[in-house]
């Protein structure tokens, strides 16, 4: 548990060191005494260009909501400056702001509605059933290679109409664009080398299937996007190509760790795991305690667009406000015991899928496969055992677990 040691140093702190994050996990420590003693934090990291750190639930929530004062372009995130994202042009939902971001939102919007992601249930489930079912053989299993991941990209590919010859390669892409910095997936001298072959990667293999669903339009999000106007006009190259380079990280990446983050809490929380055996009726809030605890996407940044104060702190046009959702997500002041996972926690407003316009349009399909994957879990597993520790990624930006050895003993799926 975190505690708010008084001997600490903010001027030691770097909260974007992503070796850190992979060594230790999150800085919960440093940002609950960021949340008690300097909220508003100016943070000058090597090789970073400075910025606020933003910590408390209240101004991560203020911010959000305030789209004209702190605007998502030019930075979307924190990145070291070895890394420029910008090293290839892109232009989507994450790099846009006020009517522009509006226009290419609605564009697919639809498609992640409660109603029509209600409309997929059966076929997540279904996934996520055949995916249990094949990792039932096995008494030992990565639970990322073998239940999280092959659950998302399964799920996002049909969405999408990717056939399934190419799921592997996406996780495969997905993993490079993500982190980069980690050593396992690097495909190239340096980060920058690998996000950029990975990029290039994605955008040939998604120009050809967009221009297949051009000539040959399908039910799917490929089509979607493929024949999509925005004011009156076809989406350029590089707009539309962004739009799939954005759906496959989103919907993938981050709620395969929510999967994974998730289990581990449960067999770690064993009295949570009983909870949830005893009473089905708290799957519900149990996927949402999962999103708060996990809190997959670490950060997002924000550009002032004129001075604004908060919490006494002026910032100033131009600089840019770091969100630590994680750190929003143990805020006392919102959270009864926020450093407890419990399954029944009501209310449980947490910063999980950002808040504001960037509010994550996924978040429906992501309660969904969550909720799925503890269906499965509920009726078939029967002992479970970590072996060893989750190994993290390097990154800063996503709070992802690319390996979680686990032994256990799976039952028939029930019909």
């Amino acid at each position: 548990m975190a505690t708010g040691a008084s001997d600490f140093d903010p001027s030691t702190f770097d909260l974007v060191d992503t070796a850190g994050y992979e060594r230790n996990g999150y800085p919960h420590a440093e940002w609950t005494w960021l949340r008690a003693n300097e909220p508003v934090f100016w943070h000058e990291p090597n090789n970073f260009d400075p910025f606020w750190a933003i910590t408390k639930h209240a101004d991560i929530i203020e911010i959000g909501k305030r789209p004209r004062d702190f605007l998502i372009g030019p930075r979307i995130a924190i990145f070291a400056n070895d890394l420029p994202v910008d090293d290839q042009p892109t232009r989507h939902l994450a790099t846009m702001d006020g009517a522009e971001h509006g226009k290419f939102r609605n564009v697919i919007a639809k498609r992640f509605t409660p109603r029509m992601v209600g409309a997929w249930a059966s076929k997540v489930r279904a996934i996520t059933r055949q995916t249990f079912d094949e990792a039932a053989g096995m008494a030992e299993c990565d639970f990322v290679h073998d239940v999280a991941a092959p659950i998302t990209i399964a799920v996002i590919a049909e969405m999408l109409g990717v056939p399934p010859s190419d799921w592997e390669l996406l996780f495969r892409l997905t993993n490079q664009i993500a982190t980069p910095e980690d050593p396992e997936f690097q495909q190239g001298a340096t980060a920058m080398e690998t996000l950029n072959r990975a990029r290039e990667e994605v955008f040939g293999y998604f120009h050809e299937l967009a221009m297949d669903r051009r000539r040959k339009p399908t039910d799917d999000i490929i089509s979607e996007i493929a024949n999509a106007r925005v004011d009156g006009k076809l989406l350029d190259a590089v707009e539309l190509l962004s739009y799939y380079f954005l759906l496959v990280i989103a919907g993938n990446e981050t709620t395969r760790n929510a999967m994974t983050g998730g289990l581990l809490a449960l067999v770690e929380e064993p009295g949570e795991w009983k909870k949830l055996v005893d009473d089905p009726g708290l799957i519900e809030p149990a996927v949402e305690e999962i999103v708060r605890w996990t809190t997959p996407v670490i950060q997002f940044a924000r550009t002032a667009a004129r001075d604004v104060e908060i919490r006494g702190q002026r910032i100033r046009e131009g600089q840019s406000v770091c969100l630590f959702f994680p750190s929003g997500n143990r805020d006392e002041e919102r959270f009864e015991d926020p450093f407890q996972f419990r399954i029944d926690r009501r209310p449980n407003e947490h910063v999980g899928f950002g808040r504001g316009e960037h509010l994550c349009m996924g978040a429906h399909l992501a309660r969904l496969e969550l909720r799925c994957m503890l269906e499965q879990l509920r009726e078939r597993l029967e002992e479970i055992e970590t072996v060893g520790s989750a190994i993290r990624v390097r990154s800063s930006f996503v709070g992802g677990i690319k390996h979680a050895q686990i032994r256990w003993k799976l039952g028939a799926a029930k019909d």
